[in-house]
């Protein structure tokens, strides 16, 4: 039986197939079944979710493509017709070339009585619209394709996409053509896609449905391209914490950054490490002038130049480095990514370790010592860690440029922004399905770090030695949660995010 859910960042992992894969399972699922019943029951699952949507709808529109799509989308007109709706379709693309099972069910929405036109209507006066232009289909969203997505678009009632949203990348969620459609639902059919979920991907999906079809059995038989996370990766690090302890028992952090201007940078993070559990944080800022106090969190110790003595808390604690470090991070460097047990690098770290190849030469040392790395970056830092000419090339593709990072570097690498990429060597990537734009402002990504020292501190400590990967991937989720349930309009400070992570925690 087909099992019809909505996906949140409260799901849990779920495999996701790129657009190759998907075919294959597609593939896979029809060889067993009688003719058409794939794109029946995608149909009838289009047909269920537009009546959730909108319940007290009566007229609805369809915008059909010239493929398989098209076909979801005439089956699903079949059925709503059926249920007394009174169903429109604009039928795109050449008939005579439409595929056996679309045209099938083109059929079968005509004989239910369904309206099917060839030309898009002036304006639209449905109660809720249907993208089944493209799907999975590679043609690019141009011409009567791209006009009919604007009139979807500029539907203001609910607009329902079928399988992928059309003139998005399933595998990496940039636009194809002129114009991609900007859905309030999605209905992924069979599989799930990456593309769903990262980069524009949740801007043009909306929420998120999975149907599958009956054929859940199959998927499996195919690899995934990646794995969406979710609160299991936050499970997995964050453990009960026994009694007979003392505050040793959770982990030291080193937090190292804050030149001249940017302390506050390198305050959110030594903050964010002892919310998320490390026993002692010691803050290391490289302005001399900085305060040895933090009125807000007088537990802070403030260690100027700390990372320079011979202490065990860089070869068996954990260091944070680059929050606010400006180009005087470039001094620490060297030594830290020869000593620190365990490291996170965001920001100016990234930035200097990008400008010199000696810098990088040691960080992919690290591994050979059995130390780990995890790498925060944005976008643009991304970009210049990778030698790529923008930061949109890393948004294009945002999977690849994480995945050959981590490579590279023999780290884990967090790739921020809409879907936060997970890569580490030889494991499945992650895509983050918590968050979401409140966190676009000054300060999270800092506070993103510390949190992150600090979870994987404290784990460390407890002898759960978690995999940098899992650990990175439960701060990234605890981090997106955080921000979830406010008004997405404006954004979230980072001391207001504070607070967020320690009342979900």
């Amino acid at each position: 039986m087909s099992r019809l859910q909505r996906i949140t960042s409260d799901t849990g992992p779920r495999p996701l197939h790129d657009a190759q894969a998907s075919r294959k399972v597609e593939a896979l699922a029809a060889t067993g079944l009688a003719p058409h019943t794939l794109m029946q029951r995608a149909g009838l699952a289009v047909a269920r979710l537009a009546a959730a949507v909108a319940p007290h709808a009566r007229h609805i529109w369809i915008a059909a493509g010239p493929g398989n799509n098209g076909g979801d989308g005439f089956e699903a007109a079949h059925h709503l017709q059926r249920a007394g709706w009174q169903v429109r379709v604009t039928a795109l693309g050449d008939a005579t070339r439409r595929p056996a099972d679309a045209a099938a069910s083109l059929a079968r929405a005509q004989a239910a009585g369904v309206t099917i036109e060839s030309s898009l209507p002036a304006g639209l006066t449905c109660d809720i619209a249907i993208d089944a232009l493209l799907g999975l289909g590679r043609m690019r969203s141009e011409g009567a394709i791209a006009d009919a997505l604007r009139l979807f678009n500029g539907h203001g009632g609910p607009r329902l996409a079928v399988d992928l949203p059309s003139g998005l990348d399933a595998d990496h969620g940039h636009g194809i053509g002129e114009i991609a459609a900007r859905a309030s639902d999605t209905l992924s059919l069979l599989t799930l896609k990456p593309g769903l979920f990262t980069a524009q991907g949740r801007d043009t999906a909306g929420a998120v449905w999975f149907d599958d079809l009956g054929c859940s059995n199959i998927a499996g038989h195919v690899p995934p391209h990646a794995w969406l996370g979710g609160a299991d990766a936050a499970l997995q690090v964050r453990v009960p914490r026994c009694q007979a302890r003392h505050k040793g028992s959770f982990g030291d952090v080193l937090v190292v950054g804050g030149a001249p201007a940017m302390t506050g940078a390198a305050l959110l993070a030594g903050r964010a490490a002892l919310a998320a559990g490390a026993g002692r944080v010691y803050v290391s800022a490289i302005d001399k002038a900085a305060p040895g106090l933090d009125l807000l969190w007088p537990e802070l110790m403030f260690r100027p130049g700390f990372w320079r003595e011979p202490s065990a808390a860089l070869a068996s604690g954990t260091v944070v480095c680059g929050c606010g470090g400006g180009d005087a991070i470039r001094e620490a460097l060297p030594t830290l990514l020869t000593r620190a047990a365990r490291l996170v690098l965001d920001a100016d770290a990234l930035n200097a370790i990008a400008a010199d190849s000696a810098l990088q030469a040691v960080l992919t040392a690290r591994t050979g010592r059995g130390q780990a790395s995890v790498l925060t970056p944005h976008p643009l830092e991304a970009a210049r860690l990778a030698g790529a000419a923008s930061a949109a090339m890393v948004q294009a593709d945002r999977l690849r440029y994480a995945e050959q990072l981590a490579t590279r570097f023999g780290c884990v690498v967090l790739l921020k922004g809409s879907g936060s990429v997970i890569a580490a060597p030889q494991q499945p990537t992650l895509i983050n399905a918590s968050g979401n734009a409140r966190l676009a402002s000054a300060g999270t990504g800092d506070v993103l770090a510390g949190w992150l020292g600090g979870l994987w501190a404290a784990a460390q400590a407890q002898c759960v030695v978690p995999e940098p990967q899992r650990v990175a991937a439960a701060a990234a989720w605890l981090h997106g949660k955080a921000a979830e349930g406010g008004d997405e309009r404006g954004p979230l400070t980072a001391s207001r995010l504070l607070e967020g992570l320690m009342r979900a925690d």
